[in-house]
């Protein structure tokens, strides 16, 4: 990478046509792509926490951590850097990284697949991760679409997050990390601590470990080498949040400078913070990060500017001090694409599943199948872990939640082999759950809504099929309602706030138990998500618009 040309730019220079934040800018109303050459943060309203970004060529790629979903480690793909896809998981199977991560377990809520790192080095991608309860963990692939080798576990500990490889001038590989749980030894948390790899990044070299920094609440680092400068890059705490900052220097054994590179409000702009440098073809730089303070949306992913001043890259608008403020409004980076977003509906006709779905935990090979009925998701009914849980019922397949004015998801579900004791439906799930569906009971089913195990019971219905259908704003107050042709739908059950929990923005779902045993099945047909483009109020995205000129 190569740094600017201007590295010492006036900080009226940097102004430039942004929006900054302010009390009453939020980032509630239009998003992304504007299609006029300019886009609004969040380019994407939805949950993609502890983003990482690299480009490669034209192409740009970016991974998110998934914590206790399956497949894990959601791999995304851009050619402007506003508009994003979804085209794999790094992690295809979550039992990978530990047994507590499976379907007859689900003890990982909020755990598994932390905030990690990609790189593409010596012709291949890299992607590190930790797991908080099981270690360090990497992957590699040809191609980032997959597929990705099996997981490698780089040290079997506990306690540490936020990893990232680096490799310098000479070849030598190195892995920065964040031991956030206490050191024995020095009763300290949030060291930042730099190990040497050996060549093919599958080891540490233990004896290699130095402490590269500690301040409050020091993670999220990664290492850069632009102009034979080292930038570590890392987050910390202070009195107004959550900031991202810098350090720089000359040699990886100082001496360091540091600097912050952007102010945050936790009302206002709920501190983007973890994330990814980027250097466009032209020259420019961007950085792409998370909201790192989540509502029931979770972490949205925003877009800001970077400007070198000084020969630090500030991000967003430069404000007086020197230090950035957030942008929700700029030109876009590259011009030439068209609008997308990421993948939301589904026919089924693939034999794999489409790359928007996660599972919740590890789901159960055998109680699932895209092909006993082709064109059909078939999930088959068993029990849950705990009677009536959903959130401890296995092969619940779920996908995010997004915040725009209008949302809209339907389900169409077959539930003419249903047994006695299986409930089926659409579901929400995060820090609480609700849901709206069929149950049956000695043969006849009925519609329930279940909201966190509170039931409201409706009619005995007669018909082998049904639409479910939920509809929320950007407050998160969801409605469902059913419907047998698609046409006329009957709102059940009162309204329900989405909500965030376990580190994860709402989820919407489908799923299928049942607390008597194993019997009974459902075959969803198709699944519906439409939401609002919010270049006007009632104007749709183009799910499957194509990303080229």
């Amino acid at each position: 990478m190569n740094k600017p040309l201007t590295l010492i730019v006036r900080v009226l220079f940097c102004l430039g046509p942004f929006i900054a934040a302010s009390a009453d800018t939020g980032n509630k109303g239009p998003w992304g792509d504007q299609g006029d050459g300019t886009f609004i943060n969040p380019i994407i309203p939805g949950d993609y926490s502890d983003i990482d970004a690299i480009r490669v060529g034209d192409d740009y790629y970016a991974i998110s951590s998934t914590l206790h979903l399956s497949p894990g480690m959601s791999v995304l793909h851009s050619r402007d850097l506003v508009n994003w896809r979804i085209i794999s998981h790094a992690v295809h199977d979550a039992t990978q990284i530990g047994p507590e991560m499976n379907w007859d377990r689900m003890n990982r809520y909020g755990r598994g697949v932390w905030a990690g790192a990609i790189r593409y080095h010596n012709g291949k991608f890299w992607m590190y991760f930790g797991a908080p309860d099981e270690g360090i963990f990497m992957t590699t692939a040809i191609d980032p679409a997959g597929p990705w080798v099996p997981l490698h576990c780089v040290w079997k500990t506990s306690g540490w997050n936020d990893t990232c490889p680096f490799w310098d001038d000479d070849g030598q590989a190195y892995l920065v990390m964040t031991r956030f749980a206490e050191d024995p030894d020095t009763k300290i948390r949030y060291n930042i601590h730099l190990f040497e790899m050996s060549d093919d990044g599958r080891e540490l070299r233990m004896d290699t470990d130095r402490v590269l920094h500690q301040s409050r609440g020091s993670e999220a680092s990664k290492l850069y080498k632009i102009d034979g400068t080292y930038y570590h890059y890392f987050s910390e705490v202070k009195s107004e949040g959550r900031v991202v900052m810098m350090r720089r220097a000359r040699s990886l054994d100082g001496p360091w400078q540091t600097k912050q590179l952007i102010h945050v409000n936790k009302s206002a702009d709920r501190e983007p913070n973890q994330g990814g440098l980027i250097q466009l073809p032209s020259g420019d730089w961007w950085f792409l990060t998370h909201q790192g303070t989540g509502a029931w949306e979770g972490r949205t992913l925003c877009l800001l500017p970077v400007h070198w001043v000084d020969g630090w890259p500030i991000i967003g608008q430069v404000g007086p001090d020197g230090i950035g403020n957030m942008v929700w409004q700029a030109q876009k980076p590259i011009r030439s694409y068209a609008r997308v977003h990421p993948q939301t509906d589904d026919d089924f006709d693939s034999p794999t599943l489409s790359p928007q779905w996660e599972w919740n935990h590890q789901p159960r090979a055998d109680k699932w199948s895209l092909t006993a009925r082709p064109g059909y998701l078939r999930l088959h009914a068993f029990r849950p872990l705990e009677p009536g849980s959903l959130m401890k019922a296995g092969n619940t397949i779920s996908q995010r939640s997004m915040a725009a004015r209008h949302n809209e998801a339907i389900v169409k579900i077959d539930i003419s082999a249903m047994a006695d004791g299986q409930q089926a439906g659409l579901c929400h799930f995060a820090r609480t759950y609700a849901w709206l569906g069929v149950r049956q009971a000695e043969g006849e089913c009925t519609i329930l809504f279940n909201h966190d195990g509170s039931v409201v019971t409706g009619p005995v219905i007669g018909e082998s099929e049904i639409w479910l259908k939920s509809t929320w704003g950007q407050d998160g107050l969801n409605h469902f309602a059913y419907s047998f042709d698609a046409e006329h739908f009957e709102p059940f059950g009162p309204p329900y706030q989405l909500t965030w929990g376990h580190y994860r923005g709402d989820r919407v779902g489908i799923f299928s138990y049942n607390d008597q045993g194993e019997r009974g099945h459902i075959d969803v047909d198709e699944f519906r998500y439409r939401l609002s483009a919010d270049q006007d109020a009632s104007a749709t995205l183009n799910p499957e618009g194509p990303e080229g000129i």
